[in-house]
């Protein structure tokens, strides 16, 4: 099977690393788009478009002769940075490393992706018409926009690959957290907190009750947290504070976690500490938890095989972080994550990609499609 060289692939991970593309960044996110859309057209996929007004377009493309493909690759085109960082800390190289804003989280998976399917359709092979890319826009703040279309692309494919890097151990991930993002809102009763501070009502105060409250559900031998992450509240250092707000963060390892986590939450904030005052809790899960289950057991286990037959040593792990993965695999698709080059450091400075993975991924992509396929 002939690859795309790592020289091949650095161009064009170069040109999609210093396209800003955060998530807000519609203009950036399409303009990577349509250069993944020419290069996918260029080898004979037809590129169906789901426009969107606020974030980027989401993009389906199969080949023009495919009939009832069996695989599904979601890539997500977003990044968690704003506008302006590719300019100030472009694409660079430093010995085996690939440096920029997104270069592994997950421009270089672009690249692995489109060369895998290069590499199939130079073979002759039938695995090339049987799978199905999802390039989706809004991954980095929880898919609210691709979600839905995820969930219909997923239905009925045998397999689903995610396309977020590898570990830096290379690992495929196997299971994620689930989570959710709440909002508390206090309102109590201003007053000089001086002069008459027994006629004011603190939600600063309040808030500070459902702060310890709320932290105290987290049970981290369970995989559930709890966090409050951002807190805002009153208007002068002498006034009694009449409103308060709070931003909470909520992890959750099995779905069956969800409904009495939501339920403990919704009873703390039904009852306020501080008289006079008043809350609204708003909010919910917005990723369901990927578990490890048969099926994702099932998948990995033929995904190692083909691994071991590229001499390439497969391990998987778990990793509390959210991604599109958790959407088709608690509708019971089987679903692997991480099958994108090796690297680290995602959404800092020092995010990098190793780039003698590229080749790697890339076969290993191909072969996994390619046995998936017989």
């Amino acid at each position: 099977m002939k690859i795309t060289t790592t020289d091949e692939m650095l161009k064009l991970l170069e040109e999609l690393v210093n396209m800003d593309s955060g998530s807000y960044n519609k203009k950036g996110i399409d303009q990577v788009g349509n250069r993944l859309m020419d290069a996918y057209q260029e080898i004979g996929f037809k590129a169906d478009i789901y426009e969107q007004e606020e974030y980027g377009n989401h993009i389906v493309l199969q080949h023009t002769k495919a009939e009832n493909p069996e695989i599904l690759l979601v890539a997500h085109m977003d990044t968690v940075f704003p506008k302006n960082t590719a300019a100030r800390r472009p694409f660079h190289i430093e010995g085996n490393r690939a440096y920029g804003p997104g270069v592994v989280d997950m421009k270089g998976s672009h690249v692995t992706a489109l060369s895998a399917i290069k590499a199939l359709l130079d073979a002759n092979s039938a695995a090339a018409k049987n799978v199905v890319v999802l390039l989706t826009s809004d991954e980095e703040i929880g898919a609210p926009s691709a979600r839905t279309l995820i969930e219909k692309q997923g239905e009925g494919k045998r397999a689903v690959l995610v396309m977020e890097p590898a570990r830096k151990d290379g690992s495929l991930v196997t299971s994620r957290r689930g989570g959710g993002r709440y909002t508390l809102k206090i309102t109590g009763k201003a007053a000089h907190s001086g002069i008459e501070p027994e006629n004011g009502r603190s939600a600063i105060e309040e808030l500070a009750y459902k702060i310890i409250q709320l932290h105290q559900l987290s049970d981290h031998e369970k995989g559930i947290s709890v966090n409050v992450g951002i807190i805002e509240g009153g208007t002068a250092v002498n006034t009694v504070a009449d409103y308060a707000e709070a931003q909470v963060d909520i992890r959750i390892s099995r779905q069956d976690q969800a409904k009495p986590l939501a339920e403990k939450m919704k009873e703390i904030c039904g009852q306020a500490n501080v008289e006079g005052t008043s809350i609204i809790l708003e909010g919910g899960i917005t990723r369901p938890p990927m578990e490890r289950n048969d099926q994702t057991i099932e998948l990995f286990e033929l995904i190692k095989g083909v691994a071991s037959s590229l001499n390439i040593s497969l391990t998987e792990t778990g990793t509390g972080g959210g991604s599109d993965a958790s959407f088709t695999s608690a509708l019971g698709i089987p679903t692997i994550d991480g099958m994108g080059p090796v690297g680290g450091n995602p959404h800092s400075t020092d995010e990098y990609l190793e780039t003698e993975t590229l080749v790697e991924r890339t076969k290993l992509l191909a072969k996994t499609i390619e046995k998936l396929s017989n």
